[in-house]
């Protein structure tokens, strides 16, 4: 279940890059168009740059009509056309800005049940240890005969270095190092 819901968190944060990266890039090429039509060129300089007359003239108006340039008397768009288009843009925006908000709560819960599940899983172990420390203190007793199964020999080690002496101080100081850091340090390394 724990592989699973980590499975699921990795899809969602794959998702939400996506996402991310999506965005920035519809970002860049609106800025890249209200660049492009703010472009004010001398008479001088001759023919038409071609790349401005690929741009639909609906996204010229509405650039121009953003940034509070007048717009061109050649062209004339009614004025539906023109908030049509930024309504349509700006939907989509929001559409965007919900779902990646809904991927973030979903990361947070994700991120929430990976925890709880690896609590959970922590403490499962350490039940295991202390019931196989029970059957060796009773298999320690005279006439018991010690058959070890495949769960005994499991829990054995871990019994063991949990005994060690060097481990323990070990595991100490690494939760003593780790209490110590700033709130920052923390997110930073649980990431």
């Amino acid at each position: 279940r724990c592989a699973e819901l980590q499975i699921q968190l990795t899809e969602a944060v794959s998702t939400l890059a996506g996402q991310k990266e999506l965005i920035a890039k519809l970002e860049h090429d609106l800025s890249t168009i209200q660049a492009l039509s703010a472009v004010h060129r001398p008479d001088a300089e001759g023919a038409a740059v071609p790349s401005l007359e690929k741009i639909p003239e609906p996204i010229k108006e509405a650039t121009a009509l953003f940034y509070g340039h007048p717009p061109s008397p050649s062209t004339s768009f009614p004025e539906g056309q023109v908030d049509s288009l930024l309504s349509i843009i700006s939907s989509q925006r929001e559409r965007f800005r919900a779902r990646n908000q809904e991927l973030e709560g979903e990361n947070r819960m994700m991120q929430h049940t990976v925890h709880a599940l690896q609590s959970e899983l922590d403490n499962l172990r350490a039940d295991n240890i202390k019931l196989y420390e029970k059957i060796k203190f009773l298999q320690s007793y005279p006439g018991r005969g010690s058959s070890r199964d495949d769960t005994e020999q499991r829990y054995s080690s871990q019994y063991e270095e949990r005994l060690d002496p060097f481990s323990s101080f070990s595991r100490k100081e690494r939760q003593r190092k780790y209490l110590s850091l700033s709130p920052w340090d923390k997110a930073t390394l649980s990431m």
